[in-house]
């Protein structure tokens, strides 16, 4: 179960953090709920974290069952790598997906959600699990993406496993993209590496264990 004191604590020391890091106090922080129960979703926005970051589109499905009602709603970040035939479950659900990373989801998600917010992940590691499509392909997509009627609102980078200071190379090539297509939303940052990335001009930092503890395994 969490416990929404130290939820509370941990948020506090979350924004001494990011406040230590020259964060603006715009940052906008996600905090990811993703393998926690829905207690974690109602401990987060007790503490005015509304926006949460899930990987699951079952989870999804099942937590926004479990918290109708809740106010302020939370809204909902897809994070985790997608799959096209679960964009569906979660159309009307996701408030923004952030791991678009290929041309068949940007179809999709423009079939089931017209006009949604999107975010385009690129592979800052070279690690093909985590995700994300090429740098030199991130102009393409981004075309591809707003002709099909989407908001792309920006780019999303998962940085290395690793020394936090091995994501600054990643994190820079992001904003720089993100300047050259005039794409204000600059989501990159973890628990692990969020000086780095506040320090590269982040907007936005997704924050799982540091608010939560570690997360449980999965059934």
């Amino acid at each position: 179960m969490i416990d929404p004191a130290a939820v509370a604590d941990r948020a506090q020391a979350l924004q001494a953090r990011l406040a230590r890091a020259g964060a603006s106090p715009d940052l906008q922080v996600v905090a990811v709920t993703k393998g926690f129960g829905p207690d974690a979703v109602r401990a987060a926005v007790h503490v005015g974290l509304v926006d949460v970051g899930e990987n699951y589109a079952q989870e999804v499905v099942e937590k926004a069952r479990a918290l109708v009602g809740l106010e302020p709603s939370p809204r909902v970040h897809f994070i985790g790598r997608l799959q096209r035939n679960k964009i569906r479950l979660v159309a009307d659900l996701v408030t923004l997906w952030q791991s678009v990373d290929r041309g068949e989801l940007v179809t999709e998600i423009a079939r089931r959600a017209p006009g949604a917010a999107v975010l385009i992940q690129l592979n800052l590691s070279g690690e093909e699990h985590k995700g994300g499509c090429a740098l030199d392909a991130v102009e393409r997509l981004v075309g591809q993406a707003r002709d099909a009627g989407l908001d792309v609102r920006g780019l999303m980078g998962v940085g290395p496993e690793g020394a936090a200071e091995q994501a600054r190379d990643g994190f820079r090539q992001l904003v720089a993209l993100a300047d050259d297509l005039a794409l204000p939303v600059r989501s990159m940052g973890m628990s692990a590496d969020l000086e780095v990335a506040v320090e590269e001009g982040s907007t936005m930092v997704r924050v799982g264990r540091d608010l939560f503890g570690p997360r449980p395994p999965r059934p």
